[in-house]
């Protein structure tokens, strides 16, 4: 009968001699998930793969074991009864139900709502939640940055218990069922899961005489007031965290932090692009034609004089640099852009439409050259086509 070789250990985690204790954790890790009975049901390979992981994971994470083998190989570990390097059979030696904690954390901790960490006492106190305050602000606002007061509803820490949660002149108790971890263990053979502890909901405290004011929350609901500053060149959508400003922790925990959210209002004359201004400026057909100056506001709140060239056409953009919005925590300003719209006259007066009807008279193809040149590919197409 011929035996297979085993695989190399190192071939069997897929890393390299190299690695390092925690490359070899992960790895580890990552292949015990993958091949583990319990998401392999009835996969013979599988569970073959899960021990030969194991085993290999045995033989590496001790030091002196793993000395031995990089020296030796396999020959490192015969002569013991048919047993892994783990002192179990087919791998599964006593450190078995440790080396797998971790990955029953991994597995099931967030779904049983346990919380990864070590095993050590638990203080009872939970860091508070994150607040959220949409507010909104102009255009202008955004420019120059301003100091807001806002006032938010929100959970504060008890004065009368100090945030413990305790009745004045009493103390929170370890609790008796999980001994104050928080959490409890319940076995089956070499595998063990934890879960909240069902008495304390996972704080390892409870409270025999809880504040009346609070209920034993350690907190209450109050309104605030907060100062909020907003820099200038804030965008839509800019998000300033306020630390330690949200709800209060639980029974004297860290409180947590408050997220302002800004809006900027539409404006009613400008349109904004990142730094960029633009705004669009109508202007009468005789200042488009014959050219002249016009003024237009800025959203620094001042008037700024554009020169219009003589046969400027609509559309036409004008660039004011560095009339912009400044740049969130930086000196650098954006620009400005006009773009002049001609406007046609309305409501002639009988002399007005004499005057037009004169220029009209006298204009030629120079006059309009773009409508011109249309009307001449438009002739020619449908020239071509009746040939």
């Amino acid at each position: 009968m011929t035996t297979m070789a085993k695989r190399d250990y190192y071939e069997v985690l897929g890393i390299d001699r190299g690695a390092t204790d925690q490359d070899l954790k992960s790895a580890f890790r990552k292949l015990a998930k993958k091949f583990h009975p319990d998401t392999n049901t009835g996969d013979v390979d599988a569970e073959k793969n899960f021990k030969e992981v194991n085993e290999a994971y045995e033989a590496l994470k001790d030091p002196q074991k793993r000395a031995a083998y990089d020296q030796f190989g396999h020959a490192a570990f015969e002569g013991m009864g048919g047993r892994g390097p783990g002192g179990g059979q087919g791998g599964f030696g006593p450190d078995f139900a440790s080396s797998m904690s971790d990955i029953f954390d991994d597995l099931f901790g967030e779904f049983m709502g346990g919380r990864r960490g070590g095993g050590g006492r638990h203080s009872g106190r939970e860091r508070g939640a994150d607040l959220r305050y949409n507010m909104n602000i102009t255009l202008e606002e955004a420019f120059n940055g301003k100091t807001a007061q806002i006032r938010v509803p929100t959970s504060v820490s008890c004065e009368t218990c100090d945030g413990s949660g305790a009745k004045s002149g009493t103390n929170p108790t370890t609790c008796p069922t999980c001994s104050g971890a928080g959490k409890i263990r319940a076995s089956q053979g070499f595998f063990t899961i934890e879960r909240p502890c069902p008495t304390c909901h996972g704080r390892g405290e409870t409270i025999q005489n809880p504040c009346a004011d609070c209920g034993g929350a350690g907190r209450v609901t109050k309104e605030r007031t907060l100062s909020v500053n907003i820099p200038p060149g804030v965008e839509d959508g800019t998000r300033i965290r306020l630390a330690g400003e949200g709800e209060a922790g639980m029974r004297g925990g860290p409180a947590g932090d408050l997220y302002i959210f800004l809006s900027i209002e539409p404006h009613s004359i400008f349109q904004r692009d990142g730094a960029d201004i633009f705004c669009r400026v109508p202007i009468s057909m005789t200042t488009a034609a014959l050219g002249g100056q016009i003024e237009v506001p800025t959203v620094e709140g001042a008037i700024s004089r554009v020169k219009i060239p003589e046969a400027t056409q609509s559309g036409k953009q004008f660039r004011l640099k560095g009339k912009g919005m400044p740049v969130l925590r930086s000196k650098l300003t954006g620009d400005m852009y006009i773009q002049v719209e001609a406007e046609t006259p309305t409501k002639l007066t009988r002399r007005q439409r004499e005057l037009l009807e004169e220029f009209q008279k006298l204009s030629d193809a120079g006059t309009s050259p773009e409508s011109q040149s249309f009307f001449d590919r438009m002739k020619g197409l449908f020239d071509g086509k009746t040939s």
